[in-house]
């Protein structure tokens, strides 16, 4: 048997903060050198700025079934109790790894046999950065694994780490292939794989030791009634923070027009990924209390410290935006400051929203899936008709992200006064 003793409410609080202040610190050092990147916008061709851009969101999409692996691992490494629980996390992991790579090939065929609809699509300049984006691909379905792993053992140390090398490698690598060797979409790709492969060796090396231990058959039955519940919940919120880009890179990026919305984006999405870390420090922690059966008010003062940040954060993109672009962008993307308020304040709503889906999900509180999945379809359709102008797509986005926070509060607070079930391993 593994036994933890009760920390005090006052212990849990200065841990919480301790390791939130740790991954908020990597968050942003990693959020710097990635938006490093976006600085090539100065001397990138808008049509390979807009399509590096476009590519970002492929990869956010191809990450939906890897945010689940995250999530679950998190969630399955924070109940472990007994050691047959720790051996079956152990037995989880190897076979994952193993039907990810199965996975990976299958999207190797379809982008084979797609490869030309797909770069016409996407406005490629050059198709190897769409050869590149699917190696990508393939780390990062892998390094959730990982990643979950140090999130559910709450190593939040090499966790923030692992961040901030991803960071580091795309910035470094990316600016040297795009200011030494004129490279465009493609160069700056290529140093989006060397930042995740840093990462998941990283990360990698600090879960090694679980790779030593025995462990136990696959359930294949009992992990995917729990990781399709996640994959689809959290999936639907990354498809809610990415799916606009997708749209307008496809509907208003011929000749480049939609750089100006791409860098515009990037701005404006660094207030989620400002607040992600406070809920990704509280996710393993709920699990954890659930599992020893403990009361936790993590959920109120992570949801408190995510609407006071975002706030702060969407102020003063506001109040930056301007300068931002005039000196880290190609002047003529200031086009889009006069939507840029709208925008920033559109993400607001998934960041809180991205709280209360945490905690769902922690507790195993599933009935909200399929109304989230219900949502991002409509959002989907909804793009499809209104994709007339960056105003357009982002009063859609703003009215779905809506609907997704209500769709959040009405399953946390509804089912308030019964106490949740436990997080099974």
């Amino acid at each position: 048997m593994i036994s933890q003793g009760t920390p005090s409410a006052g212990t849990q609080r200065y841990t919480f903060f301790r390791q939130s202040g740790w991954m908020m610190i990597a968050g942003v050092i990693c959020g710097v050198f990635m938006s490093l990147m976006h600085v090539f916008s100065k001397v990138l061709p808008p049509a390979e700025y807009s399509a590096f851009g476009a590519l970002i969101q492929v990869l956010n999409w191809m990450t939906i079934p890897s945010v689940g692996l995250q999530m679950v691992f998190a969630q399955q490494a924070s109940a472990v109790v007994t050691e047959a629980q720790r051996r079956q996390l152990v037995g989880t992991a190897w076979a994952v790894m193993k039907w990810t790579f199965y996975i990976w090939l299958v999207m190797v065929v379809v982008v084979v046999i797609e490869r030309d609809q797909i770069v016409a699509a996407l406005k490629l300049g050059n198709p190897a950065a769409l050869w590149i984006t699917l190696i990508v691909g393939f780390l990062m379905l892998w390094l959730p694994i990982f990643m979950g792993l140090l999130q559910g053992r709450q190593n939040f140390l090499w966790l923030g780490w692992a961040a901030i090398f991803n960071g580091v490698g795309r910035a470094v690598i990316g600016g040297a292939i795009v200011y030494l060797l004129h490279g465009g979409a493609a160069g700056i790709m290529a140093g989006v794989l060397i930042g995740m492969v840093s990462a998941l060796a990283t990360a990698f090396w600090h879960n090694r030791e679980l790779f030593k231990e025995a462990r136990e058959k696959f359930d294949v039955r009992g992990w995917l009634r729990r990781v399709l519940p996640l994959t689809l919940g959290f999936g639907s919120s990354l498809f809610l923070f990415s799916a606009d880009a997708i749209v307008v890179q496809n509907h208003l990026g011929a000749d480049g027009q939609a750089a100006a919305y791409i860098f515009g984006g990037t701005l404006c999405r660094a207030i989620v990924l400002f607040t992600g870390p406070l809920a990704a420090v509280m996710f393993p922690k709920l699990v954890q209390s659930a599992a020893h059966s403990r009361a936790s008010n993590l959920m109120g003062l992570t949801l408190l410290g995510t609407v006071v940040l975002g706030c702060v954060a969407a102020v003063g993109l506001m109040l930056t935006a301007p300068l931002v672009i005039k000196y880290a962008s190609n002047p003529d993307y200031a086009s889009i400051l006069p939507v840029l308020t709208p925008f920033a304040w559109t993400m607001l709503p998934i960041a809180i929203a991205n709280v209360l889906l945490n905690n769902l999900m922690a507790h195993s509180r599933f009935k909200v899936v399929p109304w989230l999945v219900v949502t991002v379809i409509g959002y989907w359709i909804a793009l499809q008709y209104f994709h007339d102008s960056f105003k357009t797509v982002i009063q859609t986005m703003g009215v779905f992200s809506l609907i997704f926070l209500a769709v959040c509060a009405w399953f946390t607070w509804r089912d308030s006064t019964s106490p949740p079930p436990a997080a099974t391993a």
